[in-house]
């Protein structure tokens, strides 16, 4: 199943003032296989959306698990949806393994319905969040908003909707996107399969008025308590996933795919990235520097890296690339003289290509060489080089 993503993301602006959890470039964000992975623990997450909903700022969450991972290598457009996402925690413990195995600093598991917990939790003196469900199987998100609405807590559901089985297309109809804008809800929750749900969510992105979005999948199941969830102990030993199979028979053949998938990865990708991470920790301690060179004309900005761009030297030039002049022009990344190349500043690079699409402009390479462009690809990030020829 391909993705199709049509929406545009504006610019935002707001009279509060900047805000790192909308400033993509301040991301503490790592190329995982591909997709961009935020190093962010759960308090973090919950008070960006408390931000999001109190400045009525379009926070787009995506819940990255092993699946999401898979899919995102095999189909552009779901990648897509992960890389214009405001957060991508790591929702899934494999996720974490793998970014362990690597040397990334993503330590733990970020889970969508233990954030939904977390809100549900909160005591009712707390900021209040109004909540919409929309998907599940019939009777479910009905069942869920029930549950919440029971519970004195921060958390209350607004509306829900429960849209069948059609295609995006059916479910983007004026009167399902006035409902739930109607509600003046804080948070939507979707709950329509990964790929249907990611693909939803971006078409409708424009549309929606509800500042905070996110699938949580299963987590309406929870809500309602139609599907237990794994003890806190299960989840804690990193084998909810095996605990999910008991639960939902079905879902072994996703679980089984996803393994396999995985297994081969293990050799050609992960193995090597931990060694070539380790490797890249070691060179930037003999050669540390990098040297940011900008150089603008009619047609493009070019930006020139002398040195290695690792994770010792992505805040600077973070800084560096949020200076370049915001037009359409397109910015163009001169990789000639880069030495060395990690996970967290292909994450700046994905984060960069995300800015230059929120402006109509595009981003390029060039100049980069043959050990560079093992590197990207290595890391999932080969479609920067090849998009740009």
């Amino acid at each position: 199943m391909s993705i199709a993503v049509s929406a545009h993301f504006a610019v935002e602006t707001s009279q509060a003032g900047p805000n790192p959890f909308w400033d993509d470039l301040s991301r503490d964000v790592y190329c995982v296989l591909g997709s961009p992975i935020d190093a962010i623990d759960m308090p973090a997450l919950v008070r960006a959306v408390d931000n999001a909903a109190t400045h009525k700022r379009p926070l787009l969450i995506s819940t990255a698990n092993l699946n999401f991972l898979m899919n995102s290598r095999s189909d552009p457009g779901f990648r897509a949806t992960l890389l214009l996402s405001e957060l991508c925690p790591a929702d899934g413990i494999a996720v974490v393994w793998i970014a362990r195995l690597i040397g990334l600093p993503i330590k733990e598991r970020v889970a969508g319905s233990d954030l939904l917990e977390t809100l549900w939790a909160r005591n009712a003196s707390n900021r209040r969040l109004k909540l919409f469900l929309f998907g599940g199987p019939e009777g479910v998100a009905k069942a869920a908003a029930t549950a919440i609405n029971e519970r004195r807590s921060s958390l209350t559901c607004v509306g829900h909707i429960y849209p069948g089985y059609g295609g995006v297309e059916d479910m983007s109809q004026e009167r399902v996107i006035g409902e739930i804008n109607d509600s003046h809800a804080d948070f939507l929750v979707a709950a329509l399969g990964a790929q249907k749900g990611q693909s939803w969510l971006a078409h409708n992105h424009d549309r929606l008025t509800v500042p905070v979005r996110a699938h949580l999948g299963a987590s309406i199941n929870f809500a309602a308590g139609t599907i237990r969830r794994a003890p806190v102990s299960i989840r804690k030993l990193g084998l909810e996933w095996l605990w999910r199979i008991k639960e939902e028979h079905h879902l072994w053949k996703r679980y089984w795919q996803d393994g396999r998938k995985l297994v081969g990865l293990l050799v050609t990708r992960i193995i090597p990235l931990a060694v070539l991470e380790r490797w890249a920790h070691l060179y930037e301690r003999v050669r540390p520097q990098l040297e940011i060179e900008h150089v603008a004309d009619h047609k493009a900005d070019v930006v020139a890296l002398s040195g290695t761009a690792t994770r010792r030297n992505a805040d600077m030039a973070s800084a560096r690339f949020r200076e370049l002049p915001a037009t359409n022009k397109t910015i163009q990344i001169n990789l000639a003289k880069t030495s060395m190349i990690d996970a967290r500043f292909l994450g700046l690079l994905l984060m960069l290509d995300k800015q230059a699409k929120k402006r109509n402009a595009e981003l390029t390479f060039t100049g980069a060489s043959y050990r560079l462009r093992a590197i990207f690809r290595l890391n999932g990030a080969g479609f920067l080089l090849d998009r740009s020829g």
